[in-house]
């Protein structure tokens, strides 16, 4: 298809003159700079094209129907290779032929890419922060105070680097909403700091700014803005000091136990919370995902090989808190170390109880966690590896859900995730291995898909994996799922399944190294592209529509950047109609079904934003530019409710050449002050997010 827009209709923007992306600072804080390392993943799972002359045979089967099973009325086939009637339909509409379809409700004009120091939203929106950065949590919080910041404070205030936001609803108009704190930038939170010797206040400071913050909101009827409270009852703040418990089939291991804790079932604290989600029962669940950078020393002789798997630095951290508390230390304490890489459940309307870190659903870099709940009442809990060369994981439930708002009935709900069957995903493409030559051209079919099985891994004390122990297995999960030949993905992060169709996409941010770097594995048809820096989105149902079956049929959605370029496609959707996107991150549904899609990292040199594209119907593919956030930040979040949404803009200003003495963003408060990471809501001045 002709990159050129045809007569009357309207190239939407692309920004190419400024320098934009993940920031080489924002790697050495978020993640130890993981990209810069080799992947941890050395594993010789079968390539693609090893296990392709099975399907090729069965190509017009799949064809015929079996690779997707299409859920909800009146929508258009999937299949083909430019979804010519969405094309058609577009341009009558360009052209004045028709009235324009509304049924996606997706009504607002996109913004475009842009390098501005603010939340840029369509017309007709207004916008307001809700909490940032040092704001009170608990009463007694003192007031933010930049230049005389304490941990005590800090540890009554929102924390730093807000990323996962869920809201809980509480009443009317008001809700309990939390929010993940993933990590601590210190460059940008002390002037003067010496990064090669952080003071014992300092890193008790970054000890209270991570973390998870439950804070009540509620709109106000006459601005429209969602108002935090001091509420006594409901607010609380946990850090990198609050005890949380483990449970599951590897609570209690030998791998588990510590010098402070000989029974492997509690833990302090909670490390680089990425995503999340919210459970049916009410309760919040938060995915530890980049922990490997906070501990020290595993280059030591004493320390459990399996550590290289998960990244660990080999001498010091960066923010060396190994200093004031050896557990942070491998040598000295090396089952530390496994004790981090949970998903964890909160529960916001008990703030007096002890979060819970789930075994059961493996230990890696987990990215989030996301709840659906099949029609026998099992519950299937869908994460992603945020790592190169990883891979997509889910756990179904041994129990069944109880329906009410009872306590008793959340009580019991809350231990749906303790035991279960952890599965992870292995793709297979239906093309011949020639047609996916790393370019990004599709293949001759039209369309990156195939079929895929769920491997079981374990179920309770029972381990699927030779060699493995069911508590190797649980703590030691990607070494398990090597064994087991799961599917290379490009970072997998956020996995979420459409409350309205059942379908489960997934965000795969980028991978850089894919078919690079020498070994390293290169093009397959779920992830088609060698050096892929723009991500994509895949999309896939399980077999009968039940999320516990072990069959399902996948397609890739979106294959992100430049619409103008050869190497990208929208759903089939016309691609001279579509909003640029780079780098997906995080993802969530609106009412409809349409999926809202966050950026991490931007590679088309503009600021990362929140987009919105349809998932069925003639408008599948077309994505929509919500809004950006400010320069140097990233889009975290989100949130989509009928009549507002929230986003987490997550390090605001974070430029290599920043510091808190040099700040380059001054989002939220403007003229000359620091920036700080927050939340924000944005709403329409009529009617609904999605009319």
């Amino acid at each position: 298809m002709s990159s050129r827009p045809e007569p009357g209709r309207r190239m939407l923007p692309l920004l190419t003159d400024n320098h934009h992306g993940r920031q080489a600072i924002t790697c050495q804080y978020r993640c130890n700079n993981a990209c810069s390392h080799e992947a941890p993943n050395t594993s010789d799972n079968e390539y693609f094209g090893d296990v392709v002359r099975d399907v090729v045979r069965r190509r017009g089967m799949l064809k015929a129907g079996a690779v997707f099973a299409v859920a909800g009325a009146g929508v258009t086939a999937l299949g083909g290779t430019a979804a010519a009637a969405p094309a058609q339909n577009a341009e009558a509409e360009a052209h004045g032929r028709g009235r324009p379809d509304r049924r996606d409700g997706l009504n607002f004009d996109p913004v475009a890419p842009n390098t501005e120091d603010r939340i840029v939203a369509p017309e007709g929106y207004d916008q307001s922060v809700v909490i940032r950065w040092g704001d009170p949590v608990l009463p007694g919080a003192p007031k933010f105070d930049f230049d005389r910041q304490t941990a005590a404070a800090q540890a009554k205030q929102f924390g730093y680097n807000n990323d996962f936001c869920g809201l809980v609803p509480l009443g009317h108009n008001r809700w309990l909403m939390g929010s993940n704190h993933e990590y601590s930038s210190e460059t940008f939170m002390f002037k003067g700091y010496d990064s090669a010797n952080p003071t014992e206040e300092q890193v008790k400071i970054g000890w209270a700014a991570h973390g998870f913050s439950v804070v009540v909101v509620e709109k106000d009827f006459w601005s429209g803005k969602l108002v935090p409270r001091l509420d006594r009852h409901y607010n609380r703040r946990i850090t990198v000091t609050t005890e949380f418990v483990l449970d599951g089939p590897a609570a209690g291991s030998k791998y588990l136990r510590t010098s402070a804790d000989s029974t492997g079932r509690k833990v302090l604290g909670t490390l680089n919370n990425c995503a999340g989600g919210v459970t049916p029962w009410g309760t919040i669940l938060s995915g530890e995902e980049n922990f490997n950078g906070y501990f020290a020393n595993s280059n030591s002789g004493s320390v459990d090989p399996r550590v290289a798997r998960y990244g660990a630095p080999s001498a010091t951290t960066s923010r060396k808190w190994e200093r004031f508390d050896q557990r942070f230390d491998i040598a000295k304490e090396p089952n530390e170390f496994n004790r981090f890489g949970y998903i964890v459940e909160i529960d916001p309307h008990d703030p007096k109880s002890a979060p819970v870190k789930h075994t059961a659903l493996g230990r890696f870099k987990h990215e989030g966690a996301n709840v659906r709940v099949a029609r026998d009442g099992r519950v299937v809990v869908y994460m992603g590896d945020d790592e190169r060369f990883d891979y997509i994981y889910k756990f179904v439930s041994k129990g069944r859900i109880k329906h009410g708002n009872s306590q008793r009935a959340r009580e019991e709900n809350k231990k749906l995730l303790s035991d279960g069957t952890l599965y992870v995903a292995k793709f297979t493409g239906d093309s011949p291995a020639a047609e996916i030559d790393g370019s990004g051209k599709l293949p001759s079919d039209g369309e990156f898909d195939g079929v895929g099985e769920w491997i079981p891994l374990a179920s309770g004390d029972k381990s699927f994996v030779d060699g493995f122990t069911a508590e190797e297995v649980y703590v030691f999960t990607r070494l398990a799922a090597d064994k087991a030949g799961a599917t290379k993905m490009d970072r997998p992060e956020d996995v979420e399944p459409n409350p309205k169709t059942g379908r489960v996409y997934a965000a795969l941010t980028n991978n850089t190294d894919r078919g690079v770097r020498p070994g390293k594995e290169g093009a397959t048809e779920p992830n088609p592209r060698i050096g892929n820096k723009h991500g994509h989105v895949l999309e896939w149902e399980e077999r009968g529509n039940d999320p516990t079956a072990t069959k399902f049929s996948w397609k890739l959605f979106l294959v992100c950047g430049d619409p103008s370029s050869p190497d990208t496609y929208f759903g089939g959707y016309d691609k001279s109609q579509v909003s640029p996107i780079s780098c997906p991150d995080n993802v969530a549904f609106d009412k409809r079904g349409n999926l809202w899609i966050s950026t991490d990292g931007n590679a088309l040199k503009s600021n990362d934003g929140l987009f919105a594209v349809p998932t069925e119907g003639r408008y599948r593919g077309r994505v929509k530019q919500f809004l950006t956030v400010p320069k140097g930040a990233e889009t975290c979040g989100p949130v989509i409710e009928d009549d507002f949404v929230l986003v987490s803009v997550q390090h605001p200003g974070e430029f290599d050449e920043a510091s808190a003495e040099n700040p380059l963003s001054h989002w939220p408060d403007g003229g000359t002050s620091q920036p700080r990471p927050s939340v924000a809501a944005i709403w329409p001045r009529r009617g609904k997010i999605c009319d």
